[in-house]
Parts: structure tokens; C-alpha cells; sequence
């Protein structure tokens, strides 16, 4: 398997064995002071590797959990500056477990590729996958994020043809999520033995670990995937698991850093049982 990022390479290498698990988080959620905070924990529970979404007012691949956590950030002010430093502050007490934002080209093209690119080098980004980027239209882009050592990760489909995953196989960089089903983030039910086949053909190109997301909600369905993926994702679950320790929280009148404190220990508690499960596939 090729990765190109040191960090992301010493994750997959770790992991030789058993199927990293990469949780996604919105950054800002539950707040601002409490993501770099949550990073940690997930880390403790059993992250490989943080998947970190940066908040957009139109996204169009996430499900209903995930837009109400970024139109939370966003009414913090959470842009993607904001999420640099986030990493920022994660790295001054971990130099180890990857990062990986995810959102869309909007932010980046504000900011401006090359700004971006070597902000987030400075700040101890691993890699970037933008779902709108095609790999046609990130070439240069990601000779920008290479001279930072950081990767670009690609979503690939079970609509994916063998010339899509051929292109992708010729820019990616890091690992390919593969995206379990059709629909958004959260939605539906993993046909296992499609991916196990579908993964076996991503494979033929593709020279880095796969991963796959979208629709992962328990620890049986995690553990079904470890069988065949080299990575799990899970956003939507665990960020619902949040929202649902923030209103108890909040119906027992506990304060902002109390409440923050209840979704951290939730995400972590339930992370954990991930990890316990696919330390068993």
C-alpha cells in the first residue's frame, strides 16, 4: 500500500493486521473549544486517524446529523481558519495520529489553494478530501498540497466506473473512502458482500489503503466491513451519539463546559466499542 504523508504511513503501518477506524467530527461541534478536546479522547478510545469536517452552508453530500452539526458551527463562526487552528491546537499535544479535513471546494477556493495548502502544512494537516474536487481539476492543487506533504484523498462509489477509479488511482494519495451506499452520509443499509466485491475491484488500481463510510451505525456493521475494508469511517452515529448527550445535558441544566464535557465522554465511550469490535474481526 503507498501513502505519501509520514504520518498517514506510520498510521496504515500500525494498524498492519487489523482495520484502522477513522472517526469524523465537525469541527465546532459541540463547540469550538471542545473539538480539539474531543480529538483527544477519540484518539484514547481508538482512533487511527480524525477525519475533521470543515462546515459549509450547502452540503451536498452529508446526511440530516451531519448538516445540523455544521449549521451549528457555523453559527459559532467556525470557517475554516477557525479549523486550522483547531488542528493547530491538536498538534501541540499530538504529533502522531493523522488528520484528515473534509468538506468542499468553496472554503478552499476563498482562501485560495496555494494559502491553504501551506497553512495547513503549518498547522500539521495529513491530508484533505474535498468532495467536490474531481481529479481532473486537482493537479496542480495537489502538487501544492505535496510540497506540504499532504495527501488527497478521493471518495470513490458503488456508481464508480473502472475509468473513475482509474483517474482517482493516479492522484490519490493517503487512502480512498469508499462510499458504502448510494445516498448521503447516515443513510440506508451496507450491502456487505457488494463492498467486499466492489472493494476487490477498487483494488486492481488503487495502491492505497480503502476505507469505507456512509451508513456505518453499530459495531456488528463495523465489524462485517474490518472483514474487507482496511479502514471504517464513522461520522453520522457518532455525532448523533453527541447531539443526544448535549440535550440530556441540557435538560438537566448543566453548564456550556459540563455539556461539552457529557458529548465528549458519549463520542468516546461509544468510539470504544467500535474499536473493541473490530479488534475481534
Amino acid at each position: 500500500m503507498t501513502v505519501s504523508n509520514p504520518r498517514l504511513t506510520a498510521a496504515f503501518a500500525r494498524c498492519a493486521g487489523r482495520t484502522a477506524l477513522i472517526p469524523y467530527i465537525t469541527s465546532g461541534d459541540p463547540s469550538v473549544a471542545a473539538t480539539p478536546k474531543l480529538m483527544h479522547e477519540l484518539v484514547k478510545a481508538g482512533a487511527d486517524v480524525i477525519e475533521l469536517g470543515v462546515p459549509f452552508s450547502d452540503p451536498m453530500a452529508d446526511g440530516p446529523v451531519i448538516q445540523r452539526a455544521g449549521d451549528r458551527a457555523i453559527a459559532r463562526g467556525v470557517s475554516l481558519s477557525v479549523v486550522l487552528d483547531m488542528v493547530a491546537e491538536f498538534r501541540r499535544q499530538n504529533d502522531t495520529t493523522p488528520v484528515v479535513l473534509m468538506g468542499y471546494a468553496n472554503p478552499v477556493e476563498r482562501m485560495g489553494q496555494r494559502q491553504f495548502a501551506e497553512r495547513a502544512g503549518r498547522a500539521g494537516v495529513d491530508g484533505i478530501l474535498v468532495v467536490d474536487y474531481t481529479p481532473e481539476e486537482i493537479v496542480d492543487f495537489a502538487a501544492q498540497l505535496g510540497e506540504q506533504s499532504i495527501d488527497p484523498i478521493f471518495l470513490l462509489a458503488p456508481t464508480s466506473t473502472e475509468e473513475r477509479i482509474r483517474k482517482v488511482a493516479q492522484v490519490a494519495r493517503g487512502y480512498v473512502y469508499y462510499v458504502s451506499l448510494k445516498g448521503v452520509t447516515g443513510a440506508g443499509n451496507i450491502d456487505t458482500a457488494d463492498v467486499a466485491r466492489r472493494l476487490a475491484e477498487i483494488r486492481r488500481h488503487v495502491a492505497v489503503p480503502v476505507g469505507v463510510g456512509f451508513g456505518i451505525r453499530d459495531a456488528a456493521s463495523a465489524k462485517r466491513l474490518a472483514e474487507c475494508a482496511d479502514a471504517v469511517v464513522i461520522g453520522s452515529k457518532l455525532i448523533e451519539t453527541m447531539e443526544e448527550a448535549v440535550a440530556d445535558a441540557q435538560q438537566k441544566g448543566l453548564d456550556a463546559a459540563a455539556t461539552d464535557a457529557a458529548a465528549i465522554e458519549a463520542a468516546a465511550s461509544w468510539l470504544g466499542g467500535i474499536r473493541a469490535a473490530l479488534d475481534e474481526a
